[in-house]
């Protein structure tokens, strides 16, 4: 477990190329093309690199090219507004000359006030799961409340809860938790909206992408203990589907909201 550990901290970790420009590289076992969350983490560790005192809240991006894991990325921050309480940074993403990913990030003084939040989902705790509700998948540990099948074309309900954490402990420190979430935060989401319709990543002929992705960070939160993420799709048309997921912690605290829009499609319908 240490070396995937390793893993996910060398991903994190960015070359300062310049005073906002950093270099990141992709692990050498990422497939054809770059896992969308591994590129959400590195955009935002950059911007954090750019900022001081303060805590990322909420970011939004775009995916607009596949990324390609044989060459570097550049991120190059933009630092578009320092105020009083909050800080805005763009980053810009780049392979080969052009745009693969953009982000814009809002960062807050710590301040406190008004709190309220939806309950947790009621769900087994995950050291009860089986085996066949546990994925060991990049770095990871992620196990289903409801199993998982890949090779169902059985229709089922587009809700599902997982349960997720790092494999070994990472560094405590706000940025890094924040960062390694949202390194997770794309990882089943997408799988949501294609329940109704028996079809996964697996089916021949099936079509699917990140389109968007947005990150609510609500409360700090250790992401080297279980984490509950809650998932629905309230829609799916016109060849894309609507995610909703709420990150909880394991004493049942709303610590992220996430929001993901996918392309989802049989190859020759559009």
């Amino acid at each position: 477990m240490a070396d995937d550990v390793e893993d996910l901290n060398q991903i994190l970790t960015l070359e300062r190329i310049e005073v906002n420009l950093f270099r990141g590289v992709a692990p050498p076992d990422q497939g054809a093309r770059i896992y969308g969350g591994l590129v959400i983490s590195q955009a935002l560790a950059a911007a954090y690199k750019t900022v001081e005192g303060r805590i990322c809240h909420s970011l939004h991006c775009y995916f607009i090219r596949p990324g390609d894991p044989s060459v570097p990325i550049l991120y190059d921050v933009d630092r578009a507004r320092d105020g009083k309480s909050f800080t805005t940074r763009r980053v810009t993403a780049i392979q080969h000359g052009a745009q693969i990913f953009n982000l814009a990030a809002s960062f807050q003084t710590p301040e406190t006030g008004f709190e309220h939040q939806d309950p947790m989902p009621s769900s087994p705790k995950p050291e009860t799961l089986t085996e066949t509700g546990t994925d060991w998948r990049r770095v990871i540990e992620m196990r289903w409340v409801d199993g998982r099948d890949m090779t169902t074309s059985q229709p089922s309900p587009p809700t599902q809860n997982v349960w997720m954490r790092v494999l070994a402990p990472l560094s405590d420190d706000i940025a890094t938790q924040q960062a390694a979430l949202a390194y997770a935060s794309d990882m089943s989401l997408l799988g949501t909206c294609t329940r109704p319709h028996g079809v996964s990543w697996q089916t021949p002929g099936f079509q699917s992408a990140s389109l968007d992705h947005a990150i609510w960070f609500h409360r700090p939160s250790n992401f080297n203990d279980w984490h509950l993420y809650a998932q629905r799709s309230p829609s799916a048309s016109g060849g894309r589907g609507l995610n909703f997921g709420d990150i909880y912690d394991v004493d049942g605290r709303l610590v992220a909201s996430v929001v993901q829009e996918g392309l989802i499609r049989m190859r020759g319908t559009g």
